[in-house]
């Protein structure tokens, strides 16, 4: 743990240990140059402490991207709540109010809303003690409710851009798009595809999300272990991150990869096997802010949900764009054009 902290290029990390559950709750500040650090709280768990905090450094990072890339006036930050193997679901409750207590001792550095493992409903409990950093809460009490139809906007968005580069057209009519992992972002990404005339495959190891979307909607199932090697259009992972590396890279039969799971690449040279391969990619963290930019809009900058559409889809059509361009430009991985972009961005509030 030490040493990942020394190789972190983050601001600040808080470190909790929650004696009552034996949870261990991590808080990456990697970035406020552009705002107050912003981030969902993923609850799960974890192999080791270890793994839990890698993962909330990578994804604090991540953040401080997707905000940077649109220039929201959003820092980059994460939590996670890291649960061990024998938690009592009973002590949930009382831990989310401790949690909560931590955000608001944060003064304002830290916001935070729902994310893997964590919901709205989560966060009215969260908030009762960690107001006002609680963001997406349940439209009853007083929240702008899931990010997840936002940020599957954005996705389809992104996604018609893809289409636009690769086709000359960003119509969807016809392609055939496979989503991985029909959760809060991955069924609503569905129902825009549908709409859009896209023939759409799904992935899952829900049993019970199979049974929904295969036999009930009539969408096609693809298992697990062939979701790599299935041919289509545009490969989109809507589930956990790091699915793209070495080994899942040489299966693709997709010309491009546009999805909302964060992190999707395992690692740095993933980029560039993706680019040698000729797959397209649509870095993450650029087309998957929907979520996190429609939700802070709507209840810190007092956007309408018409605005807060409006300002998700310019944001994702300009920077992925911008992207595509610079990296056909300089010769090299999108996602290193991202960064560049980001970067540029970031330098103007140090």
């Amino acid at each position: 743990m030490e040493q990942l902290l020394k190789d972190w290029d983050g601001e600040t990390v808080v470190v909790r240990y929650d004696r009552p559950t034996g949870a261990w709750i991590f808080i990456a500040i990697h970035s406020t140059r552009l705002g107050p650090a912003t981030g969902g709280t993923r609850m799960m768990r974890y192999p080791s402490p270890e793994v839990a905090i890698s993962d909330a450094l990578k994804l604090a990072a991540g953040m401080t991207y997707k905000f940077a890339v649109p220039e929201f006036p959003r820092g980059g930050g994460k939590a996670v709540v890291a649960i061990p193997d024998d938690f009592d679901p009973q002590t949930r409750t009382d831990l989310l109010r401790r949690y909560g207590k931590l955000i608001q001792q944060l003064g304002g550095l830290f916001y935070t809303g729902p994310d893997v493992g964590t919901s709205s409903s989560d966060m009215d409990i969260i908030a009762q003690t960690g107001a006002p950093y609680i963001h997406s809460r349940t439209p009853s009490a007083g929240g702008a409710g899931s990010s997840g139809p936002a940020t599957a906007m954005g996705v389809f968005t992104g996604i018609q851009v893809v289409c636009e580069r690769l086709f000359g057209d960003p119509s969807l009519e016809g392609r055939r798009v496979l989503v991985q992992g029909v959760g809060g972002v991955g069924e609503s990404l569905i129902e825009h595809l549908r709409t859009a005339g896209a023939e759409v495959l799904f992935s899952e190891v829900d049993e019970q999300l199979v049974r929904r979307f295969r036999d009930e909607l009539g969408f096609q199932f693809v298992p697990a272990e062939t979701v790599y090697s299935t041919e289509c259009d545009i490969f989109s992972p809507c589930a956990l991150g790091g699915v793209l590396s070495g080994d899942t890279i040489s299966q693709l039969k997709c010309r491009a990869v546009a999805g909302g799971a964060n992190t999707q690449l395992a690692g740095p040279e993933d980029a560039e096997r993706l680019r040698t391969r000729g797959i397209l990619y649509a870095p993450d963290y650029v087309i998957n802010v929907g979520g996190a930019m429609a939700i802070t809009g709507i209840e810190a900058l007092g956007w309408s949900r018409g605005e807060a559409v409006r300002q998700v889809v310019h944001s994702i059509l300009g920077g992925l764009r911008q992207v595509f361009k610079l990296a056909e430009k300089e010769g090299i991985t999108t996602e290193a054009a991202a960064r560049r972009v980001a970067e540029e961005h970031l330098s103007k509030g140090s």
